[in-house]
């Protein structure tokens, strides 16, 4: 088969994660990508990281713009032998993805807001589509092989496709923290998440090369094939019924050829009757050694499989017919955050924090669904894991810090629902993540950092499809801290993540297809600017 021929690209963002766990975007400031270790932060971006850290700043009003450009590009590669290709490019771009955090400080409250996409935020394009949209067509052209007993010989199929999904799922954190003494502080607070997913595409205008044309498959199986099935059906009930007489009359044990021996049928109908039975699959020799008896039994067996196949050949042509989707999926959650810092002797800051699961439920709102995969109104579970993070900074010399992170996401906690093979999505153990990272003041006013993040990611070979996968991965940041006045700073980071190549064993049902396996394959790469700004500071 030549190439599958798509003119509008697919579209994607279902779950676009660059760091953190399976459903929680981690990278939430400059800071972060430059050191990738920030969980005892007691800097800006503490209010998502470490707020119970926030009070290490000194009294007044902080603010801070941050934004980051993302890169994401995957390849997969599949074994199904039908396609088309067998590699698939998809490129995720992630143009603005925005935080922001403002603080006011006091001598042992602070008040803090933060917001940023919590989860998703981004589109991904296949510019040649995904082997699970393509095997649905190719995965037919095996089974009708068939058709070159009609004449018909299928050798290759085309297809228009396009899919957007657009995915965010925002949060919006409020939150106290107080100071108990000069060892501890503590915070409570809350994000809101406004959750959003959206859906709109089509698959249309599949077509079938016949005999050398392109047809459209739907027409094609349905008003053209399926019809000639049946009339061929109709002409094997009627040469069972033809030869009925005969075997009432005793005849039902002479060949084709004695019973036109013996008069009682013309050789016109003998040729008739054994053009029928060579069109069922009989050979000659068979025809010439089978008695009347059989040759009924052969025309009424053959009329049923005919009248089967002209009805396969409609469910068929149903399949290739033009399919759109037009969805929007909506919902609210709220997680529950608590945090401590621990100040134990001096240089030593350690920051540890506790998001509680987020229950999330997802409504269907559809326009158009002729994939039977969005009723309207349906609901759909989609929880945000628990997180605990733990981490901590310590000044080594009075230019250098050195700060060590960990997150564990409790995936197992929360119901992952099926894949698009209709697969349990399962885990095997909770993600987890281990960070490590360093910042060296070079002079007043500018500093250098670099980091390292190991990312353990626990799904099982089930979980992941050619839609959503996931596999470990090591992440390295860098970038530079300046300060061109006391009360502004300027945060400058890239990071760059490579994942382990992850694989799936399939099990074709047909016997032609048998086993193959799919390899899922990505890397990250992002940059990021930030702005903070304290009023009233020195």
């Amino acid at each position: 088969m030549k190439k599958l021929i798509v003119t509008a690209g697919l579209f994607m963002c279902f779950g676009v994660v660059f760091a953190g766990g399976l459903l929680t975007n981690g990278n939430q400031s400059a800071q972060y990508i430059r050191m990738l270790s920030r969980n005892a932060s007691t800097d800006y971006d503490a209010v998502y990281f470490n707020p119970a850290g926030l009070m290490k700043l000194e009294n007044g009003f902080f603010i801070s713009v941050q934004s980051q450009t993302l890169f994401q590009t995957k390849t997969i590669t599949s074994g199904y032998p039908y396609l088309n290709s067998s590699t698939y490019d998809g490129k995720v771009t992630v143009p603005v993805f925005p935080t922001a955090f403002a603080i006011y400080k006091m001598d042992k409250f602070a008040f803090s807001l933060g917001f940023g996409p919590n989860s998703g935020g981004g589109s991904a394009e296949y510019a040649t589509g995904l082997p699970s949209f393509e095997k649905t067509i190719s995965s037919l052209v095996p089974g009708l092989a068939g058709l070159a007993k009609l004449g018909q010989s299928i050798t290759n199929y085309k297809t228009d496709i396009s899919f957007k999904g657009e995915s965010v799922f925002w949060g919006i954190q409020g939150g106290v923290t107080y100071k108990l003494n000069e060892m501890f502080s503590v915070y409570g607070g809350a994000r809101y998440v406004p959750a959003t997913n959206t859906y709109t595409g089509y698959i249309q205008n599949i077509q079938l090369k016949v005999n050398g044309t392109f047809k459209n498959a739907a027409t094609y199986l349905t008003s053209e094939i399926a019809p000639a099935l049946t009339s061929q059906a109709s002409q094997s009930t009627g040469a069972a019924t033809m030869v009925q007489p005969l075997i009432s009359g005793g005849a039902g044990t002479l060949t084709l050829a004695q019973a036109n021996g013996a008069g009682l049928i013309s050789a016109a109908q003998r040729a008739q009757l054994e053009g029928g039975l060579l069109s069922l699959g009989a050979t000659q020799a068979q025809i010439n050694a089978m008695p009347i008896t059989s040759v009924q039994a052969t025309y009424t067996a053959g009329a049923a499989t005919l009248n089967g196949q002209a009805a396969q050949m409609t469910a068929t042509g149903a399949q290739l017919k033009d399919k759109s989707v037009d969805v929007k999926q909506t919902g609210t959650g709220i997680t529950p955050i608590i945090g401590v810092n621990i100040t134990p002797v001096a240089g030593l800051n350690i920051g540890i924090k506790y998001e509680f699961k987020t229950k999330l439920t997802l409504t269907n709102a559809t326009a158009v669904d002729g994939t039977g995969m969005f009723p309207n109104g349906a609901q759909s579970s989609s929880d945000i894991p628990a997180l605990f993070s733990i981490g901590a900074d310590y000044k080594v010399t009075k230019d250098f810090d050195f700060s060590v992170s960990y997150n564990n996401y409790n995936d197992k906690g929360v119901d992952w629902g099926n894949n698009i093979y209709g697969e349990p999505r399962t885990i095997d153990h909770n993600a987890w993540e281990l960070a490590i990272g360093g910042q060296h003041t070079i002079c007043k006013g500018l500093a250098i950092s670099l980091g390292y993040l190991h990312t353990e990611m626990g799904v099982s070979q089930q979980f992941n499809s050619d839609f959503s996968y996931y596999s470990n991965s090591n992440t390295f940041g860098g970038g530079f801290q300046i300060k061109p006045m006391a009360n502004l700073t300027v945060d400058l980071g890239m990071l760059f993540t490579n994942y382990q190549t992850a694989s799936k064993p399939f099990k074709d049902a047909n016997a032609a297809v048998g086993n193959y396996v799919e390899m899922y394959d990505k890397h990250n790469l992002g940059f990021a600017i930030g702005l903070g700004y304290h009023f009233g500071g020195k």
